[in-house]
Order: structure tokens, then sequence, then C-alpha cells
């Protein structure tokens, strides 16, 4: 089997979220599996740099039509030296300096760039013609959010005039519906559609084009990140307004839950630690945890836990419930650390907080890796008070550090958190039913309660450190869908 995976962004090339960490490290895992498998992502300026030395011009240029537009398309590659462009195991980037040479991926904190809708419809375009261009007939293209959306519904019409997509097979994933590639109507000459696609059973969605419906209503197949989310996005609340589209294509939808690079994420073996340790051994993670107090400048007893949020400072991330609950935190002693970056004024309350609590709270307003690395390691609980999660895999690598999570009892976290059981013995996690204030600061107090007897904490811990989130099984559900053979789950 042949298999094209097209995403936006993919690890280590580039990325702003869990996108990329999905793409890179599923596309790796197709590799070590020995599969013939492809990968296509725009070249971003961020990109060229960093993998200047490794990467080769193909020298081929492309004439691809954007409206009334030509635009060329450059094709790199980075593969074995000496290796055939049409080998297996290539990531074949598509170079275009007017799109794609930029300080952003999308756009800056203010917003996206205006012209996304181009940038993208040129992108999924290319893919095509490289395909074209080099001959390569794959079984299947695995299309990644709305970035990618046009490409099956390109393939719809492709598959009855060219032989060399005849038997092409396209998955479409949705990652997070909460983002779905919304333009006006004029941007429809950008994607070569006619006025007939122009329609509610096409890709118009309330007056505008949708890019995430195009691949919705014409994949073969469409999944989304947990078998949770699968059934939560056919419902009006959680559904963004597709979800009357979605229950059309419930017979066609999977839910498959993502897992994380163990390679990278291990406790045992992880350059960004002061010490290793493992769930047979979990004595380092107490030398990492005074790591992270000496960095912070963590004031009073070692003992007091440290909470710890990492991710995309957004609305949809909970930000305002963790927020609302840091006076209560802080007269308890408790200590936080927050790592990222987002929305503005979510950046400065929390900044505010921080200067408002010095010694107790640590907040950076950005990513730093190795930071990252160390709070994972260091924190006793971790928060995730999303309002939705498809996924999430902050919960996965803190369990996978010996970092117990506190979350919303929705997604993904519903599906990799095992909250509750008699004896506690597979218990992993703590989940909060109502996204509310209380209901949060009432899972947070269940899990402290848990921390102050030494007993329930080091099996909660050990049961965390157990759980499987590795790549395998994951990719192993893709393959069967890949063939047809899976049962909607």
């Amino acid at each position: 089997m042949k298999i094209a995976l097209i995403s936006s962004e993919a690890v280590p090339y580039s990325k702003t979220g869990g996108l990329a960490d999905v793409a890179g490290t599923l596309y790796r895992e197709y590799i070590r599996m020995g599969l013939d498998v492809s990968l296509f992502v725009p070249l971003y300026k961020t990109t060229s740099v960093k993998f200047a030395d490794s990467m080769t011009d193909t020298g081929i240029s492309l004439d691809i039509p954007v409206g009334s537009d030509i635009q060329k398309c450059r094709l790199f590659r980075l593969a074995a030296k000496g290796s055939p462009p049409d080998a297996r195991g290539q990531v074949y980037f598509i170079s275009n300096a007017d799109y794609f040479d930029r300080e952003e991926l999308y756009g800056p904190p203010e917003g996206d760039y205006p012209d996304n809708a181009a940038r993208f419809a040129f992108f999924s375009k290319s893919v095509l013609e490289v395909c074209r261009k080099l001959k390569l007939k794959f079984d299947v293209l695995h299309c990644n959010d709305w970035q990618t959306g046009l490409i099956p519904l390109y393939i719809e019409a492709l598959r009855l005039r060219e032989k060399l997509f005849e038997d092409t097979r396209t998955m479409f994933t949705i990652h997070n519906l909460g983002y779905q590639g919304l333009f006006p109507p004029s941007a429809l000459d950008l994607t070569g559609l006619g006025p007939d696609h122009f329609t509610p059973e096409g890709i118009e969605f309330y007056g505008n084009i949708n890019l995430l419906k195009a691949g919705i209503i014409s994949a073969d197949m469409v999944t989304t990140v947990s078998q949770t989310y699968a059934k939560e996005i056919l419902t009006p609340d959680k559904g963004f307004g597709l979800d009357g589209v979605l229950r059309t294509r419930k017979d066609a939808l999977y839910g498959v839950l993502n897992g994380i690079d163990y390679n990278e994420w291990n406790p045992a073996a992880d350059p960004a630690l002061p010490a290793s340790y493992a769930q047979s051994d979990a004595a380092g993670k107490k030398i990492c945890k005074q790591a992270l107090i000496s960095h912070c400048g963590f004031t009073g007893k070692s003992e007091m836990p440290i909470l710890s949020f990492i991710g995309r400072l957004s609305e949809q991330k909970g930000i305002v419930l963790l927020a609302g609950s840091i006076n209560e935190l802080m007269r308890r002693g408790l200590k936080l650390f927050i790592l990222g970056r987002g929305d503005a004024h979510l950046e400065k309350l929390l900044r505010d907080y921080a200067g408002r609590y010095p010694g107790d709270i640590f907040f950076v307003a950005g990513f730093d890796d190795r930071l990252a690395h160390l709070a994972y390691a260091g924190s006793d609980i971790f928060l995730m008070p999303s309002v939705y999660e498809p996924c999430g895999l902050g919960q996965m690598i803190a369990m996978r550090y010996g970092t117990v999570p506190v979350a919303t009892n929705t997604g993904g976290l519903a599906d990799s958190i095992t909250a509750e059981t008699n004896a506690r013995q597979d218990m992993n996690g703590f989940l909060f039913n109502e996204h509310s204030l209380p209901s949060f600061t009432a899972g947070i107090n269940s899990a402290l309660q848990a921390y102050g007897n030494r007993k329930v904490w080091a099996k909660i811990v050990c049961s965390a450190m157990g759980t499987d989130f590795s790549w395998p099984g994951s990719a192993a559900k893709y393959l069967e869908l890949y063939k047809g053979t899976a049962h909607n789950g």
C-alpha cells in the first residue's frame, strides 16, 4: 500500500499545535513499520532555514492556477542522499516564496493572513500536480484539517478522467472542528471550483465557503482524533454548525485516538531532565521537582504540590476557568506553573496574576521545549479544563511523566483518563463533568485529597505512567481504515 500524508504542518519541520505532532509522528511510525509512505508539507521560512543543509531542490517547477493568477510551485525534498525523487519515505516540500516565506504559518497573533484561502488552495493543487509530474500513484491520500480539505473534492473529479487517480481513496481527519477555513464567496474562484459547488449540499456555509466542509462531504472516510469526539461532533452542542453535515457521513466517520512519540517523551531517557526515572523507580521525579522549583523561584515547602498548565492560551482550553480558580489555589498555598501563548487578553490576564503572586505562580507567554519537558516531569498535577478537547496530547505526556491530570470529561480526555475505579488500581487521573468553576475546583480538590495519601497517590502515578499512549496501536487502526476493513468505532 502506498500512502501519502498531507498536512499544513508536521514535526520536526513546522509546528503551531497538535496537528504537527500527529502528522509528523504518524509519518515516522509508518517509516518504522516499513510502509511505503510520503509526507507533503509547505516549505515555510522557518523550515527552509532549519533544514537548509539536508534539503534537496528537485529542479521541478510547476505552474499552478490560483484564480486569475499563475503561481510557481517549486518542489524540494528530504530523503536519503542519491535516492530518486519518487522513492519511498520521501518528505516533499511545496515551495512558493510569496505564500510561505513568512514569519508565521497561518498569521500573526492579531489574526490570520488574509490570503489563506489562496495559500492553501495553492498547496492542495500543488500536491496533486506533483503526483502527476512524478507519476506518484497513491492508494490513500490522508488529508488533515481545512488546509487540505479541497484535495478529496478534487480527487472526486480526477478519478473519473485520470488513470493515475482512479483507484485513489481519500481519508480526511478533523483535528479540531472549531477551525473550519471559512472564506467569503469570492474565494471560490481561487479554488477553481464552479458555482455548482457553492450550494448547501456543497461547500457553501451560511453564505461563505467552508474548506473543512469540502473534505467532510467528499472524502471516502472521515476521521477525528478520539472516539468520544466522533460522537460529540454529531450534536448541535459540539458540532459548530456542521453536525447535520457530519450526521449524513456518520457511517463513514471514525474516531482514532492519537498517540505520543515515546522517543521524544520518555522520562527514562530525556536529555532535558536533571534526573531520569521510570514507572518501576520514580525517585528521579523528586529531583526534577526540585529543579522546577529552583527555576521558577517557588517559595515555601517543597512538599506542596505543583499544578501546571502547558498549552495554547485560548477560550477553548479553559483559560478563563483556570484564571477563575487562581485566588483559591493561592489561598491554599499551592504553586502554579503556566507555559503557553495565544490570545493577547488571556496572556495579560495570566501575567497580571503572576505579578500579584510572586513566588507562587510562574508564567511564560511563549513556548520553551526544554522547560516544557522539565515542567511535565517536575509537576504533580496537570490541569486541562478544556471546554472541548478533540484528543489532547498534554494529558498523555503528563501521565507518561507521572504527573496526574485533572481534566474536563470530554473528547479525548474522556477516552484517555480512567478517573474512577473501586480499588483505584487502574485510576490514572481525575475528570470533572460540568465546565464550571465549582466542578473544576472539586476535581482539583479530589486530586489534592489523593495527593495527601502517599499510598493512594503512588498507585495513581504508577497507573498513569503505565498507560500505553504509543503510536503503533493508532497507526494500526488507520491502516485498517485505509483497507476499508474496520467497523465504525
